[in-house]
């Protein structure tokens, strides 16, 4: 049964929410309205967001031995391909103020009561997955282009990266690599947790709802795609702590870029 809904959502059939065709202006004013969200309340969101630089904090400390400093990049990078799973309590955070009920900090774990969670629980392990699959594809490039032996230092492994053909042609592959991941989950996971959490449609729903939006719109999603690289790259400096503030305003912004995306069920439902 769990399966089934998970496949269905809570009406039993497959459901195909109405896309919409939007603009840049639309994506600046999803923008706005997410910084405004986040303004109403910033303490609470960046208490929520902590998590982000402590996670990164983590990485850079497990990886600075010589032997798993070759995924460093591809972790911190990687990392972004699971943050649309730590923003689920800014997506509620943002339908409750849009409802008008209270919206403190602590509503964001209200998640867990979700009809829906079944369906976010499965495309959260998609999501777990791929980035799986990133780190062992960014393994896979490293070990081709510099073999199988161990590092002997962290200068010498700069140094190699940094100066050398064979780290040139490390750096081309793996950021072509990681480019074509960060494709396929933004365009799998654009408005998928946010319709989740909105409408109980079940999970392949919501991932088709989300590849159709990306499609209908491939300048405003490719340039939203840039935005949020831009912006996480930014949250990084300084020792990531940047995070804390951009993660819940992308967050919430990516809620009002939902609601612009996504036809309403119901005519009275804000848009």
């Amino acid at each position: 049964m769990v399966v089934f809904h998970v496949m269905t959502g809570a009406s039993g059939e497959f459901a195909r929410p109405e896309v919409r065709k939007i603009g840049i202006t639309d994506l600046m004013d999803a923008l706005r309205s997410g910084l405004d969200d986040f303004g109403e309340k910033p303490s609470h969101y960046v208490f929520l967001c902590l998590m982000y630089p402590i996670a990164g904090i983590f990485l850079v400390m497990w990886s600075s031995g010589a032997d798993l400093l070759p995924l460093l990049y591809p972790l911190m990078s990687g990392f972004a391909l699971i943050g649309p799973i730590a923003a689920l309590g800014l997506y509620e955070i943002s339908r409750r103020r849009e409802q008008g009920l209270d919206s403190s900090w602590h509503h964001a774990l209200e998640i867990r009561h979700s009809p829906a969670l079944p369906s976010i629980i499965a495309v959260g392990f998609m999501l777990f997955a791929l980035f799986i699959a990133w780190l062992i594809v960014a393994q896979r490039i490293y070990t081709m282009t510099f073999g199988e032996a161990g590092l002997t230092s962290i200068s010498t492994f700069l140094s190699d990266v940094l100066t050398t053909q064979r780290g040139l042609s490390l750096m081309l592959w793996g950021n072509l690599a990681g480019f074509v991941f960060a494709i396929i989950v933004l365009a799998t996971t654009l408005v998928t947790f946010p319709l989740l959490l909105d409408r109980d449609v079940g999970a392949v729903a919501a991932v088709d709802a989300s590849i159709r939006a990306t499609l209908a719109n491939p300048g405003p999603v490719a340039l939203w795609g840039l935005i949020v690289a831009a912006l996480l790259v930014v949250g990084t400096v300084p020792i990531f702590a940047g995070l804390a503030v951009v993660m819940p305003i992308l967050g919430h912004s990516t809620w009002h870029l939902y609601r612009k995306l996504i036809v309403p069920a119901y005519p009275n439902r804000a848009p």
